[in-house]
């Protein structure tokens, strides 16, 4: 009895640990045909998403409730052209797996009709493949018109090799977050492994923070970022570092993270950084190996304000606002617990968590004229 018990245990401990390495792709892949195939009109695409018994339960134009077989509904794609962008734009929100079933949540804008959708869906394991086998939908007006901004966030939970805490700034990211939201563009997280990534300086008192504190789609991508491997420049108008600690280590060095910002700067878009989070940006270099602070104003988190005596100062890999200098940038900041924003040419900078909202601000200014005049 004991032996069976034993034997029992590990099998569990086993399914356990499969389990937990499961990466979701294949719930993702599932999803991402049928982003794919309904965006540009591929009816096979759609297909591969589903099951074919599945069913979807919309809302009708004359009824509540209309219940649509996968082939009618793949059907109505099949009128336009195959291949050619119809205008939606789709993202993940999460997905919930428990064993060989899971939930998933996808976003859906489409900008020229000014209209945001919500899909759910139930997606089941079947012979190894992960199909989509019911969905249901719901619209609203939206203003939304789907251009990306790409956060930079750290997985490094400690200062350097020590046993000193560390994280990302919350409300650098959230108030950040909110203001992009606002205006109407999508957001994605990326850090230099993916994945959850460590938060520092949360107050759930800040009304902001607590907002999304229990916001579950939020903290699906601040579980789930993206590595530096599965981000696109051209899909970004903007680039922007995080502060806190843990941008100092992994970041400012990462070679896919520094090429993906300067694709996006040299194509025309903005790179912004805010309090510590302007080390992630002082060794980017152009094509000429020039570096891109050079001749340029920057702010950030200065060592001056540092608090020199403790621990987690002789850990940092270099000074910031030294760094800048060498580099041929000019620093400026202002006296402490003030905001500070310099902007100097598609280069956006903060000197501190104070300055999030006005920085961002100052990058959607310039994301916008630059729509203005396309």
């Amino acid at each position: 009895m004991k032996n069976k018990l034993f034997y029992l245990i590990i099998l569990l401990c086993c399914y356990s640990i499969s389990y937990a390495q499961d990466d979701l792709s294949g719930i993702k892949q599932a999803l991402n045909y049928y982003l794919d195939g309904t965006s540009y009109n591929q009816v096979e695409t759609i297909k591969k998403a589903f099951y074919p018994g599945a069913e979807l339960f919309l809302d009708g134009k004359d009824k509540e409730l209309m219940v649509v077989p996968i082939e009618e509904y793949a059907g109505w794609f099949e009128k336009k052209k195959a291949g050619e962008f119809n205008g939606r734009i789709g993202q993940i929100l999460s997905i919930e797996r428990f064993g060989n079933i899971a939930m998933a949540k996808v976003e859906l804008l489409i900008p020229k009709a000014q209209l945001q959708f919500i899909d759910m869906f139930i997606l089941k394991q079947i012979k190894g493949e992960w199909k989509i086998i019911s969905k249901t939908a719901n619209g609203k007006p939206s203003e939304k018109h789907g251009d990306k901004v790409l956060f930079v966030v750290s997985n490094a939970a400690f200062y350097g090799d020590t046993d000193l805490k560390t994280g990302n700034s919350f409300s650098e990211i959230v108030e950040a977050y909110d203001t992009y939201v606002r205006a109407g563009f999508r957001v994605d997280l990326m850090s230099q492994e993916g994945g959850a990534v460590p938060i520092a300086y949360l107050n759930t008192s800040s009304p902001i923070q607590k907002q999304y504190i229990y916001d579950s789609d939020f903290m699906y991508a601040m579980k789930h970022t993206l590595t530096p491997s599965e981000v696109d420049a051209k899909d970004y108008g903007a680039i922007y570092y995080v502060g806190g600690g843990s941008v100092l280590f992994g970041v400012p060095d990462n070679e896919h993270i520094q090429q993906i910002a300067m694709d996006i700067y040299e194509s025309g878009g903005v790179v912004a950084a805010v309090c510590h989070g302007t080390a992630g940006i002082v060794n980017l270099k152009d094509k000429n190996g020039e570096y891109l602070v050079a001749g340029k104003t920057i702010s950030g988190f200065p060592e001056a304000y540092e608090k020199k005596d403790l621990p987690y100062f002789k850990t940092f890999p270099f000074l910031i606002q030294e760094t800048i200098e060498q580099h041929g940038g000019t620093f400026k900041v202002s006296p402490r617990m003030t905001p500070h924003v310099e902007v100097s040419d598609r280069v956006v900078t903060g000197q501190n968590h104070l300055s999030t909202i006005l920085l961002t601000e100052k990058v959607i200014a310039i994301l916008e004229a630059k729509e203005q005049h396309r």
